[in-house]
Formats: C-alpha cells, structure tokens, sequence
C-alpha cells in the first residue's frame, strides 16, 4: 500500500480497518545472497539501498529484538553535516542531501525538521575554531553562518549571555540541519526494504559466524542456520562481541550514552543548541518536550541504562547554559550503547574474511549519518570496495595510522 492523502481518505471512510501491516514479520529463509547483521537504522538502510540502488533483493535483516528497539530508538534524533575534515565533510553532507529527499523515496512520514543546528561558542579563541569550520564547510559546499552574540540573542534570547561563567560570545550555524523523528527512521526504511523483497526477521539472533577455508559461510541464528554469500555487520554496541564470532578483534569499545527528556512546555527552543563550554546539547520535540544529552558514561557497558553522575553532569551543563531549566520537571531517561571508536570516525569497511563487512564504530554520529552510510555500506557489500565518499573510514587506519582527527569524540580510553 502506498501512503497518499486518497489512502488516507479512503481508510478513514471505512474506519481505518484495511491498513496493512507496514512490514512483514518474515522467518529467515535458508539461504540469501546477503544477510545484515542488526536491523538498526544502519542495517535498515543498507538492505534498502542494496536492493533500490543495486538490485539485490535477496537479503535477510537478522535482528536480535524487535525493530526500533536498539540505539535508532535511543537518540536524541539530532541530523547535520557541520564538519571540517574532508574525510568527513562529504560523507555527511551527502547524508544531508539524502536526509532532505528521504520521506519521497521510502513514501513514509520521518518528520524531518531543518530547524538549523547552533553550535555555540564562549571564547575568542573558541570563535576562531569555527570560523575555521565554517569556511571549510563552505568550501565543501555546505551552508555555515557565523553569528555574534546579538543575532544569537536574537534567536535564543533564553541563553544566558552575560552573568554565566562561560557567556556566550556567538555561534555558528547551519540552517539545513535539525531533527527526525527516530523511530519513523526504522520504520520507514524497514517498509521500504520490505516492498523490494527484503526478509526483516525479528528475535532472530546471531549466535555465531560459520568461517570456511577464510571465507564466510552463514551465521548461526536462534532460528537456526542460515547461509549466505555475504554477511555485512551492522551491529552498533554490540559490533565488537558480533565480530569476535568470526575471529576478528575491533578497535571499539562500548559505552552509555544517555539521553533525557523533560515535561512538555509551549514552544521555547526552536533549533538544536550545543553548548560549547561542554558537552549539552538541546532541542524541543514535536510534543513540547526537551530533549537533551551530554557525555557518554565513563565505563563499558551493554546495558540501555545510565549512571546518576552523568545525569548529575548533564543537568549542570543545561543549568549553566539555560538556567530556567531549573523550574523543569525530568519526565524519562533512556541510554544507547555507543561503539566508540579510538578516534571518535567510524568504520565502513571490507574486512581480512572474504565475503564479510563491517559498519560500526559510530560514536556519537551514527544517527546523523544513517542514510550516507545506508548508501556507502550498500555500494561496499555489492562492489566488493570502498565507496569514495567513505574511503577514510577503512578499518585498516589504526594499524596505518591514517586516523581521522575530527574531533569525533571516540572513547578516549585514556581519560577513564
């Protein structure tokens, strides 16, 4: 069924009983030319793109859990392309480009809101710093503005300018990026895998990667075996464990990342805001709430929970920048389990087995980046090689040294 306005008519004339199901809940089939490991929004995407893009259909989505419940349905929903590397740079900008035309290719309502994306700034020195980033986005082709401490007031005259410990001096800006809605993300793309012909298979977990003579030969599954020429691992925080089942050891770790979300108020912030004396960062949802997050937890951990420090840590940060949030009331808290890469990039890659691949490593920009790495992990399984616009994020760089020095925010084991 294809979603318009006449269906929407027709199906309220008849009391909304002839929906279908947006997906099939499929069983795993034997066989398939690829299996997905993870149907996170990556994995989601992925198997839309291989069959879209690249005509293969015969593809099996193994994910553990239901669909949305990982890391897609645990973020704080923010998309931008603010970056100044050019491993970088292009990669996320394409992921922009695909962000604005994503509800007419999968025909689903994600609620996509480029209500712009300000990154603050408190120093003179920290103003230089994205004067810098600006230009190289501009360069690059991506829209920046550098604004000062008036035309900031003028946006967001809530901020505390002049009597916070860190005032805000100014901020740059780019007016394309905003928020999506992040389970319509999984949603969408697990409709528009589902009607070229990909197999979504729920609580189906992979237990084990079959290796032959250094060649993949399937994954063993909760529901069984289940062959495959390829097997492409899209696994978020649990990248590591599932690549240590066909032998290979990652550069990740895996941490908390929390995020929270306050009562509902009237309309009060109307883009995302970073706070750049920290790590806090903020948006307003659809339903009045806030919507904020900060730092990950400083340990390792698998658990969709957080520790009361960090929110401690948290509530500081938007205290300091915004201190009205004070009179607020916190409504929920959720924590997604980060694969922290050593240098804060991620990895999309062929890897040392024939036939399996690699997309993880994400830190904090996975959700961002959702379709750009849909698209270039899709072009790596169906090719055999890298895609230029991923061409840095090769796993190979942490033995090379050819690391991406983005201030990425990896996990930085040495501070923790």
């Amino acid at each position: 069924m294809r979603y318009s306005a006449l269906s929407l008519v027709k199906n309220a004339l008849t009391g909304n009983r002839n929906w279908k199901p947006v997906w099939r809940d499929a069983s795993p089939k034997e066989a398939y030319d690829v299996v997905i490991v993870g149907g996170g929004g990556h994995g989601l995407a992925t198997a839309h793109y291989l069959a879209k893009e690249h005509g293969i259909t015969n593809v099996g989505v193994l994910e553990k859990s239901t669909i949305g419940s990982g890391n897609v349905g645990r973020n704080t929903t923010i998309i931008r392309s603010n970056y100044l590397l050019p491993g970088n740079t292009a990669f996320y900008e394409w992921s922009m480009k695909l962000w604005e035309k994503l509800e007419q290719d999968i025909n689903y309502n994600a609620m996509i809101s480029q209500r712009g994306v300000l990154n603050l700034f408190h120093s003179d020195a920290q103003r230089d710093a994205f004067a810098r980033r600006g230009n190289a986005m501009r360069m690059n082709g991506v829209d920046a503005d550098l604004l000062d401490q008036d035309q900031v007031r003028a946006m967001a005259p809530y901020l505390d300018f002049e009597t916070a410990r860190f005032p805000v001096k100014g901020g740059l800006l780019q007016k394309r990026g905003g928020t999506v809605r992040h389970d319509a993300v999984a949603w969408g793309y697990a409709r528009a895998a589902d009607q070229r012909g990909v197999d979504i298979c729920q609580n189906c977990e992979v237990t084990g990667i079959r290796v032959e003579n250094g060649r993949v030969a399937g994954v063993e599954t909760t529901k069984g075996f289940v062959r495959a020429r390829k097997v492409a691992l899209a696994a978020a925080g649990h990248s590591s464990r599932v690549a240590a089942m066909a032998g290979l050891r990652l550069p990740i770790e895996s941490h908390v990342l929390q995020a929270f979300v306050s009562e509902g108020i009237k309309p009060l912030v109307h883009q995302v805001i970073t706070f750049g004396a920290g790590h806090f960062y903020i948006s307003q949802s659809d339903k009045g709430g806030l919507v904020f997050g900060g730092d990950i937890d400083g340990y390792n951990s698998y658990a969709q929970r957080g520790s009361l420090p960090l929110v401690e840590q948290v509530m500081e940060e938007g205290m300091a920048l915004m201190p009205m949030l004070g009179r607020l009331r916190m409504l929920r808290s959720w924590g997604g389990v980060m694969d922290m890469s050593m240098d804060g990039s991620p990895i999309i890659d062929v890897t040392p087995i024939e036939g399996l691949y690699l997309n993880a490593g994400w830190c904090y920009g996975g959700f961002k980046a959702t379709p750009a790495s849909g698209w270039c992990f899709a072009h790596t399984i169906a090719q055999n090689q890298r895609h230029p616009l991923s061409a840095a994020f090769r796993l190979d760089r942490f033995a090379s040294g050819h690391l991406i020095d983005e201030k990425g925010s990896g996990a930085m084991p040495n501070l923790h």
